[in-house]
């Protein structure tokens, strides 16, 4: 007995370094997968801008990027170099949904992309986490934000608010499109969330999934929309000028669909690790990179005000700690939260 209690005590010490190795090693993984997503995540809206402004069909853009994706996974699947799990019916069908509320944000987001500037788009994407942490916590478990994040969120909101104030370049359409993006992004953030701690499948797996049945639905857009058939035969155009196929187009669009492969399984990737309104807090964050970028590339900017004031949204973010689930889940289930449950 007095040896079994002397083993007990001996490697009691040797518990906690084990732990803390563990959570180290986690902590780390959130860390790089949220360094990967906010560099994909800064320079897509930029990327895209580019597209949209060579290639003024959203549908189009889409549709090669959702197509290069899907094959492109395939294709490294095929060589053994990523792991994705094949096309099966069971499967995908909770995809499906996932697929179109991809599809839905994506669309929106390039619309508003085609009518506003990039600021435009981002003081509304400042605002969505408030409203996510309250999905968060109605419809996946999370407890509601301590009162410091409640803060933060509320710095964004504010910021938000005057930046709008100070837009002089506000279009009743573009406005339009972000408020159809919003009420389609909050949806995207929790649905597909939800799907994603549902699913078995591979992170890479869930991304061809999703980048694959989006490909039907943004084809029928193309085709209804007649953005297909005024590509090929050059009737779209740019700034009261015929559009035309040219260099800096093609290598525009060559680059969204190569970042849109990244971008793809770094988000997906990163969704499975922390909560919606963590994710929505850290997409926020990264766009800093995007309004200085913007900045130096583009005429059509904020006001000095406004970008003070969208300088306050982004960095007020910085103060938003991720809430934790209200009740725990067991040791075999992937932990939704990891080391101090800080973004």
């Amino acid at each position: 007995m007095a040896d079994a209690e002397k083993a007990r005590s001996r490697s009691r010490p040797d518990e906690a370094p084990i732990k803390t190795t563990e959570a180290q090693r986690q902590y780390s993984k959130v860390a790089f997968a949220v360094a990967a997503y906010a560099t994909c995540s800064a320079s897509m809206l930029i990327v895209n801008k580019l597209c949209i402004t060579y290639l003024p069909a959203p549908t189009v853009v889409l549709f090669l990027q959702l197509s290069f994706t899907a094959v492109a996974i395939r294709a490294m699947t095929h060589y053994g170099i990523v792991d994705a799990d094949p096309l099966d019916v069971e499967k995908a069908k909770p995809f499906v949904l996932v697929a179109l509320a991809f599809l839905g944000a994506l669309y929106t987001n390039v619309k508003t992309l085609q009518y506003a500037n990039v600021e435009t788009f981002i003081v509304f994407r400042c605002s969505t986490p408030c409203l996510i942490a309250v999905l968060d916590y109605v419809f996946l478990g999370r407890a509601m934000p301590n009162l410091k994040s409640w803060a933060s969120l509320g710095a964004i909101v504010c910021g938000a608010v005057t930046y709008v104030s100070f837009d002089a370049d506000f279009e009743v359409r573009a406005y339009g499109w972000v408020l159809a993006w919003y009420v389609v992004f909050a949806f995207d953030q929790i649905y597909i969330k939800y799907a994603v701690d549902q699913s078995s499948l591979s992170v890479w797996g869930r991304t061809y999934y999703m980048n694959a049945l989006a490909v039907v639905p943004v084809s029928v857009m193309g085709l209804l929309s007649g953005e297909s058939s005024a590509v090929s035969r050059g009737g779209l155009t740019r700034e009261d000028e015929a559009y035309q196929w040219g260099w800096a187009g093609f290598c525009a669009l060559t680059a969204s669909c190569v970042a849109g492969v990244v971008m793809s399984y770094s988000a997906m990737q990163l969704r499975g690790m922390i909560s919606a309104t963590s994710f929505t807090v850290v997409g926020t964050m990264c766009k800093i990179a995007t309004v200085v970028v913007n900045c130096l590339i583009w005429d059509k900017h904020a006001s000095l005000g406004g970008l003070a004031a969208l300088f306050i949204c982004l960095f007020a973010g910085l103060g938003y700690e991720q809430s934790p689930l209200r009740t725990p889940q067991p040791a075999t289930t992937k932990p939704a939260t990891v080391g101090s449950d800080k973004v």
